[in-house]
């Protein structure tokens, strides 16, 4: 590849990087990756080679990115001009099929993967973007992704096929992301645009990450195995009508960081556009920055929607939050007509662990009855306050549900997901073992 600089006619601000300090640890790169505009190219990384990534670099239309097993890929340090990010357009694919012995691992030069990065560091550089053909809800169907210049026509995404295919992202590790491009317009860990249900997506992690781990705009993809830990901003962002579903997933905030476990919105300008942003969630813990940060669980705004199910939720100022707005199509009409579901959960040092203080409206008042109606819901959607068991101890977390837990569950009606009889991400098997940082540096138990 020749070597170019990519020019963002914005205004730069300055650095974000929480953390401790840069590693001195150097890696001599086998490949240096940059983009001269014609992308990677059909072409494999190996495992056997060291690969840095420098600037922006693209997966074009009709290219084909194969990750080897236990391939790692670091990038160039760097905010604004300087960012890097790995972008999967629109028509291209990343095939990256890791194992639990040979995951795959992104992350920022000079990471050694044994501890020359400290663990919680964000905003080194920026992460992974992948757009494809599903449908959004935006005008034209189509809108140009958040984190990398507007200027770049290879950022636009979106589609009308709800199938499409991006490829496959299986035991990959996203580390230390998050960096700012400009006017506080950061990358997530893993952002997917427009990404089809034909994507496979399942065991991958978001660390440390300055912004949202993973971001969803619209689409449907289906994802598996998911742990976002240690983000400066929500764990998971749902917009743009995203309609898929997920099943065991993870979340860890620290009392330093993080903002909502979920957040969700609709069509940006037109709350009544459809597809409605409605994830279903079954099998997701999370735990929150305790019950003195201003952080919440759940936010549904702009007419958006969406199931969590059979979910375990601690130690959180707020819990979930269903915005009403008397002008407009809104979330918690949403909630009225049975698209929007909070059942068979549990909560436990949330806001002051009564129903009224968890399930909450923002925005007009409804009145009396309708208020009264959606506080009553919580017992009627068979969710309750109790102690899981978890051990929490300075940075390890033993999330398996004591002995003495009873967690009421329902069964999916859906054959993709698993018929797992229990509530939260963890019951006899941590699909984290190994493969991730969270395991290997002894976070998760």
């Amino acid at each position: 590849m020749v070597r170019i600089k990519i020019i963002l006619a914005i205004i730069l601000f300055g650095m974000i990087i929480s953390g401790c300090r840069k590693s001195d640890y150097e890696i001599p790169a086998d490949e240096t990756i940059v983009d001269n505009g014609e992308g990677t190219g059909t072409v494999t990384w190996f495992a056997s080679r060291n690969y840095i990534i420098e600037g922006f670099v693209f997966v074009n239309d009709g290219q084909t990115l194969t990750i080897e097993a236990g391939t790692v890929i670091r990038a160039r340090t760097g905010q604004g001009d300087k960012a890097s990010a790995l972008i999967v357009t629109r028509g291209g694919r990343i095939i990256a099929n890791g194992t639990a012995e040979n995951p795959i691992v992104f992350t920022v030069e000079g990471d050694d993967l044994e501890g020359s990065i400290p663990v919680k560091t964000s905003g080194l550089w920026g992460g992974v973007i992948i757009l494809g053909n599903a449908p959004l809800n935006v005008s034209g169907n189509e809108a140009i992704i958040e984190g990398i210049p507007i200027t770049e026509p290879r950022g636009v995404f979106g589609g009308d096929h709800p199938e499409d295919d991006s490829g496959i992202l299986q035991y990959v590790s996203i580390r230390h992301g998050g960096t700012n491009i400009g006017e506080g317009n950061e990358i997530n860990g893993l952002t997917l645009g427009g990404v089809g249900s034909g994507t496979i997506i399942d065991h991958v992690e978001v660390v440390a990450n300055a912004d949202d781990g993973i971001e969803f705009f619209g689409g449907t993809v289906n994802c598996k195995y998911l742990a976002v830990a240690f983000c400066g901003d929500d764990a998971f962002d749902f917009d743009m009508g995203y309609q898929g579903k997920g099943q065991f997933w993870l979340s860890i905030q620290t009392s330093e960081s993080g903002n909502m476990v979920a957040e969700l919105d609709g069509s940006p300008s037109h709350p009544s556009n459809k597809p409605y942003t409605m994830p279903l969630v079954y099998n997701l813990t999370a735990i929150g920055r305790g019950q003195e940060a201003a952080a919440g669980l759940i936010s549904f705004k702009s007419n958006s929607a969406g199931i969590f199910r059979n979910s375990i939720f601690i130690n959180q100022q707020w819990g979930v939050r269903a915005e009403y707005d008397s002008q407009r199509d809104n979330s918690l009409e949403q909630w009225q007509n049975a698209n929007l579901k909070i059942t068979n959960n549990t909560f436990f040092n949330i806001a002051f662990d009564t129903p009224e203080s968890i399930l909450t409206i923002t925005g007009d008042y409804p009145g009396d009855e309708i208020l009264q109606a959606w506080h009553n819901y919580f017992y009627e959607g068979i969710n309750q306050i109790e102690d899981p068991g978890f051990v929490i101890e300075d940075n390890s977390y033993t999330l398996y549900p004591s002995d003495e837990f009873t967690g009421e569950t329902a069964p999916p009606d859906d054959p993709w997901f698993e018929n797992a009889s229990y509530q939260g991400a963890f019951k006899n098997h941590n699909w984290l073992l190994g493969w991730s940082q969270l395991s290997r540096e002894g976070i998760l138990k």
